[in-house]
């Protein structure tokens, strides 16, 4: 089967405002060496599929500086590869006030030409904003094989495992897998059944949805289109069952990093048969001084640790100077922290200088956050 991917970069973007001012949702770092574009990327890659569009909004310099031609997802090629989708900026929009996409749906509008073109069968939208290891050939074969319309990836969220927002669709669905009802999240207690924000659907149907939408003056993704198709259509869940991630706060993305430090939840999303890959850098390993204890965490290549690192995550570059301890913390690439300092629920944004003998301190529910290149 023939399947193209297409990839929402910038979607949820206002739930973490502090690491979206100079990047879009897709660069955001996570897990020591990665951007949460990759896992999408990557699930695309192990399913074979090598013609992608990428729709991006504003901040994505940091994306392009990433990804490039895409050589490290083996996607630098004549045909097909990745294709980025900036907004269609014409010289009159230079002279009044501009916006790039009011939602979802004007960003797919905008990709109109990359759907026309792209010769697939079969179309795979999905957000950047979540990390899953999806299996999208099975995914593919379920959906044909059902004859629907269109199928939504879902997972189901244990009471309590996840924060959720007012921006989570919840999915109601009946015999067969048929979708019923998808509704936005009100706080329950109890188990819920939430899309993923990944979908699939044949690009002729898509097709024929965006010359509806222009011709109808439609406006809203959700409602003119996923609500559209549930109340006249067949659209199936496709329930997801491994690790899922959603940040609906920068406190959410903090508890969600964290989460990875234990080997259960590392072996779930990383495995042999489905490889993440990412932008390769060629930095030194890891340097450990005299007097470095690190304990459960994990520390990218390229720091120096001659401090004390307990239940923290470090990003390439980091330096940690002697007598220094750091706790439940997340240093972004190339961080700094001072001699004798102590830091503890604390997330800094690349290139932050922590000088020596400082005390910062927040708490899981508020962890303590310095911007990008904030000396402190």
């Amino acid at each position: 089967m023939n399947i193209a991917g297409l990839i929402f970069s910038s979607g949820h973007s206002e739930n973490i405002p502090e690491l979206t001012r100079a990047r879009t949702v897709g660069s955001i770092p996570f897990l020591c060496r990665y951007r949460l574009i990759d896992f999408t990327l990557s699930n695309m890659v192990n399913a074979g599929i090598t013609n992608i569009g990428i729709i991006t909004d504003y901040n994505y310099r940091s994306l392009f500086d990433h990804i490039g031609n895409g050589k490290d997802w083996d996607l630098s090629r004549r045909s097909g590869g990745i294709k980025f989708i900036p907004p269609n900026v014409t010289s009159f929009d230079r002279i009044k006030p501009f916006s790039a996409y009011e939602n979802k749906l004007y960003a797919l509008l905008n990709a109109k030409s990359f759907i026309n073109r792209c010769g697939c069968d079969y179309i795979v939208l999905t957000d950047a904003s979540s990390v899953m290891t999806l299996d999208i050939q099975k995914l593919a074969c379920d959906h044909i094989n059902s004859s629907a319309f269109m199928t939504l990836v879902t997972t189901r969220i244990k009471n309590g495992e996840i924060e959720l927002d007012s921006s989570v669709n919840v999915v109601t669905s009946g015999e067969n897998n048929q979708v019923r009802d998808i509704s936005f999240y009100k706080e329950k207690k109890g188990d819920t059944e939430i899309f993923t924000g990944t979908l699939i659907i044949s690009r002729r149907e898509l097709e024929s949805f965006i010359e509806l939408a222009i011709s109808r003056s439609y406006s809203d993704f959700k409602s003119d289109f996923i609500d559209r198709s549930v109340k006249r259509r067949l659209v199936r869940a496709y329930s997801y069952e491994g690790y899922y991630a959603y940040f609906s706060s920068l406190a959410s993305y903090f508890s969600q990093s964290l989460k990875v430090l234990d080997p259960k939840v590392q072996q779930n999303l990383f495995s042999d048969s489905h490889r993440i890959f990412t932008k390769l850098r060629n930095s030194p390993p890891v340097k450990y001084l005299d007097g470095a204890k690190v304990k459960n965490s994990l520390i990218a290549d390229g720091c120096i640790i001659e401090g004390e690192v307990e239940n923290s995550l470090l990003f390439r570059g980091v330096e940690i100077q002697k007598g220094a301890k750091v706790k439940n913390s997340i240093l972004l690439q190339d961080s700094f922290v001072g001699e004798n300092s102590h830091i503890n629920f604390v997330i800094t944004d690349k290139n932050v200088i922590i000088k020596p003998s400082r005390t910062l301190s927040g708490n899981e529910s508020l962890p303590f956050f310095i911007s990008k290149g904030g000396i402190v």
